[in-house]
């Protein structure tokens, strides 16, 4: 049910998505554009990749949150036209967190030059299915210490999500759910083209989130 209350709360998920954490952290602290760097994303990954572990593990939190704040708007949404949770509230909360992700690959406020939306996808799944993002988030971890490729774990991870939220999980799922964890498997296909591309041609940058960057 489309409402000025769905409406007015997709342009802010859109905006609060939008909000350039990486260009404006490296702006304003290290005097530089993390998209003129590295891979040229304004995202997490090229945030350590290319400032370090201070500035990319708040770059990482901020963009999670995001996701989870924005998806949460759905409960706003709810309230406005039943009194209390609406029977729909998931498929409020995909809505707002698609709309969020898609401000971060889009972000009004950085010319449209955003991200690939991992950690605010991430922060999306943990609003809307929490066993399925712990699960998602192990993943990763573990691929990403045994290969140490970024990119690899984020596509691991996005289609363990498919897999968990299918077959783990499926007893008390939405079908929307479902249909939105093959979205992702999509999204992530489509934004991580060129990562796949490298990695096939065994040129992917590796990551080493334990070692000190060096002056």
């Amino acid at each position: 049910m489309i409402t000025p209350s769905s409406v007015t709360m997709l342009i802010l998920a859109y905006l609060f998505g939008s909000i350039p954490t990486a260009v404006w952290i490296g702006r304003i602290f290290y005097g530089i554009d993390v998209r003129e760097y590295g891979s040229g994303n304004a995202g997490a990954t090229n945030t350590f990749r290319v400032l370090g572990k201070k500035a990319g593990i708040p770059v990482m939190m901020i963009d999670i949150l995001k996701g989870f704040g924005a998806t949460n708007l759905a409960y706003f949404i709810g309230a406005s036209i039943t009194g209390g949770p609406h029977s729909n509230l998931v498929t409020y909360q995909l809505a707002l967190g698609i709309a969020a992700v898609m401000g971060h690959l889009f972000p009004v406020f950085a010319g449209f030059r955003g991200g690939k939306g991992i950690a605010t996808l991430f922060g999306m799944v943990l609003a809307v299915n929490l066993s399925a993002a712990l699960l998602c988030i192990s993943i990763f971890i573990v691929v990403l210490l045994i290969t140490r490729y970024v990119s690899l774990s984020s596509i691991v991870g996005g289609f363990t999500y498919l897999v968990g939220v299918s077959l783990i999980y499926n007893k008390n799922t939405n079908n929307m759910v479902v249909i939105f964890g093959m979205c992702i498997c999509l999204l992530i296909l489509v934004t991580h083209q060129k990562n796949i591309e490298r990695l096939l041609k065994g040129k992917e940058s590796k990551v080493n989130l334990f070692k000190r960057k060096e002056a």
